[in-house]
Formats: structure tokens, sequence, C-alpha cells
């Protein structure tokens, strides 16, 4: 069995990464890539759902924007642990799977186990590439750690054209019946109403979609942060279509 992939995606929670970059792993599956996905948590101490119930919805999920697997480590919800025993558990999956961009939350967000996500991964994308490293499989450094946006707003590095995904993130986000309240569908859940669960939560979503679309003359876009800019090899073909 093949398991390496072309990237893998991770997220602090269930759900996190369809929300930050759900259009971008759809346009990037369809496309050929091989994609895995990880959540660093079970998201047991989220309000609604139980641990079991989101891991049944995010597997759904996945299947839905054309991941080849999904990996749920439990590095503790509300207390996202970043110890030397969890950065090797990272180590082991990218060595593992070998991909060549790995994509996490921008390790500064109002929810700390974004914030600590995006450090962990990033710190071990780096430590895995080390020979010496007292870890299982061969030393492997992805080419760049990618960060999507979620909570607080940031100036994009780049931004992918999810125009034609746009549909499948949202029912990949859909997919957890038990986190949101869905559009054209009536909840019964007698479960207590969070931030996310509002009705108009995933207009936000949409909303921020056809923003960083509009920054690139699109209809709908995902935006992304790198440490180091991406090449651009032809730069009238970058800005196609728009004008001054």
């Amino acid at each position: 069995m093949n398991d390496t992939v072309d990237l893998l995606f991770f997220g602090a929670h269930p759900d996190d990464v369809e929300l930050g970059c759900g259009g971008t792993i759809a346009k990037l599956a369809k496309d050929g890539a091989r994609i895995g996905m990880v959540d660093l948590t079970r998201g047991e101490l989220g309000t609604r759902g139980t641990p079991q119930t989101r891991k049944r919805e995010a597997q759904h999920s996945a299947r839905i924007l054309g991941a080849l697997f999904r990996t749920q480590l439990d590095f503790g919800d509300g207390n996202l642990q970043t110890g030397r025993e969890q950065e090797l558990e990272i180590v082991d999956l990218l060595r593992r799977h070998r991909p060549r961009v790995v994509f996490v939350s921008y390790p500064d967000d109002r929810h700390p186990d974004h914030t600590r996500a995006g450090r962990i991964v990033t710190e071990a994308s780096f430590y895995s590439g080390l020979r010496a490293l007292p870890a299982p499989g061969h030393a492997h450094r992805p080419q760049t750690v990618v960060y999507y946006i979620q909570n607080y707003m940031l100036p994009p590095s780049f931004v992918v054209d999810t125009s034609k995904t746009w549909k499948t993130k949202m029912r990949a986000i859909a997919a957890f019946k038990s986190q949101f309240s869905i559009p054209g569908t009536t909840s019964k859940s007698k479960e207590p109403q969070t931030f996310i669960s509002k009705p108009g939560f995933l207009e936000t979503i949409d909303a921020r979609g056809r923003h960083f679309g509009a920054l690139i003359g699109v209809e709908f876009g995902e935006a992304f942060v790198t440490k180091q800019p991406p090449r651009v090899d032809d730069v009238i073909a970058a800005y196609a279509g728009r004008e001054v």
C-alpha cells in the first residue's frame, strides 16, 4: 500500500480544516493530488455532539473532499499538548506519508489550540528532516508549511480559486450535523447553541470566501499565509482578467 501523499492537512479539531481550506482540498483532490488529513484532537470538549459522533462526521467529510485518509490523534482538546511525545507522533506521520506540502492553522489565533497546532506542526516539520533524530522512518522535510486562516484576518500570501469546489466544501462542512445549523434543514437538536451553531455562522464563511475570491477576481477563494512567498513564473497570467 502506498502511504505517501502530496499534501497533508492538519487541524486542531475535527472541522477546522473544512472551514479553513475545504475548497482547496476538494480542488487539489479533483486535480489528482494525493491528500491526507489529520485531526490533532478528538474535539472532546465541544459543547455539542460527542467525540464518537464527530469522528464519524469527520470521516464522512473527508470522503466528500476526496482525501485518501483521515487520522485522528489525541493531543487533548482545550489544552492541546505540544511536548516532545506529541512532536514525535507528528514526525512519524510526516516520515510515513512524506508530504511535499503541509497545511495547518496559523500559529496565532483566537483559539489557543489553533495557535498550538500551528506551532507544533511547523516545528515537527523541521525536526522530521533531521537524520539523527531518534524516531522511526527515514528523514523527510516538507517543502513548506502553509497556514490557513481561521478567526483572525491576515494579509494573504496567496489565494486559491475555489469557485468550482465551493459547494463541495459546504457539503463537507454540512457533514458535521452535530456542530452547525445547516441552511435548508430543520434542526431538532436540544443541545446548547454555540457560536458556530448559530444560523448566521455559515453565512460568514460564505462571505469570507466571496471576499477572498474578489481579491483575485473570482467568485470564491481561500487565502493562505506562508513565511516565504511562492514563486510566480508568469506574472501576467497571475493577474489575468484583472485591472488596477
